[in-house]
């Protein structure tokens, strides 16, 4: 891999920083097994089964990688409880709180417009 120097000022590298870490932030939150974990962990703390349990369809696996997408991400906190089988349990943290209101924001938005979106897409259709 090349790194290529920046010659903008110090401000600009920071605006670009920030510019690329919001793409992959929103390139890691953006898929349906995120947006559902968010919506099912909402103001509580659940154990991995009970995760799974909510979010219907979802694998092991894809739980597991998305669960450590957002706990990397700092949205999800875990906390290992030291008992024999150890009890894992996840939470929202603020941060992850706080998209949860804008995903829930953009729900309300889709209800709201539903009638309006199904009528456009009937007459692209036709």
């Amino acid at each position: 891999m090349v790194t290529k120097q920046y010659k903008g000022s110090p401000e600009e590298a920071d605006l670009t920083r920030a510019d690329s870490l919001a793409r992959e932030i929103f390139s890691d939150v953006a898929n349906k097994w995120a947006l559902l974990i968010i919506e099912a962990l909402g103001e509580r703390t659940l154990r991995f089964g009970e995760v799974r349990d909510e979010v219907d369809g979802i694998s092991h696996k894809m739980l597991t990688q998305n669960l450590r997408m957002l706990e990397r991400n700092g949205l999800v906190e875990r906390n290992v409880h030291p008992t024999v089988p150890p009890r894992v349990e996840y939470t929202l943290t603020g941060p992850g709180q706080g998209l949860r209101e804008t995903v829930s924001g953009m729900c309300d938005w889709t209800h709201r417009h539903l009638g309006h979106i199904e009528d456009a897409r009937r007459r692209f259709d036709t």
